[in-house]
């Protein structure tokens, strides 16, 4: 499914399902580049990117991430967007071109990965345990439309995941 120009492999999730972890150690694996749009969304503000999203607010950084994930699927390599990129239309769309990995993970161990963390606005609530079920069931639509797999990092370890998404990439 991978065009000859672009990514091998582009990674979504939720917030806490490892798409970091997992992708610099696939695209290590792969000998290839990582290109993190939420990396690219920092370089380009200057700042983290909690604090552009608390300061612009979603829909304007949405706005951003998609112009931000439109240039990361021009790289080679392994590209990881952030949880919530599948929510903009346009980069769903753009996605139907690449071979799309869904990183997932249950809510527990979702909720367990990200409690504490204070860089991820879009997980601040009174009640973290239900905002983060409530972001999953939202989100859970897009993931699923826009992945080719889907692989789960429950109980299991980075180079566990990592095997199993080669494996894939080696079939495809």
């Amino acid at each position: 499914m991978n065009n000859s120009s672009g990514p091998i492999a582009v990674l979504v999730g939720p917030p806490g399902a490892g798409k970091s972890t997992i992708g610099r150690r696939l695209a290590h694996a792969l000998g290839v580049e990582l290109v993190d749009s939420d990396e690219l969304i920092e370089a380009a503000m200057g700042k983290a990117c909690g604090e552009v999203f608390s300061e612009l607010g979603e829909p304007a950084f949405r706005e951003l991430e998609a112009h931000h994930v439109a240039e990361a699927l021009h790289h080679d390599g392994v590209v990881s967007l952030g949880g919530g990129a599948i929510l903009t239309e346009s980069t769903r769309k753009l996605l139907k071109e690449h071979d799309v990995v869904w990183i997932d993970v249950s809510v527990a161990e979702g909720i367990r990965r990200t409690a504490g963390e204070r860089t991820r606005p879009v997980l601040k609530a009174a009640n973290p345990e239900e905002h983060y079920r409530n972001l999953l069931e939202t989100r859970r639509p897009y993931y699923q439309e826009v992945s080719t797999f889907r692989v789960r990092t429950n109980s299991r370890s980075p180079q566990q995941v990592v095997a199993e998404v080669l494996h894939h990439l080696e079939n495809e």
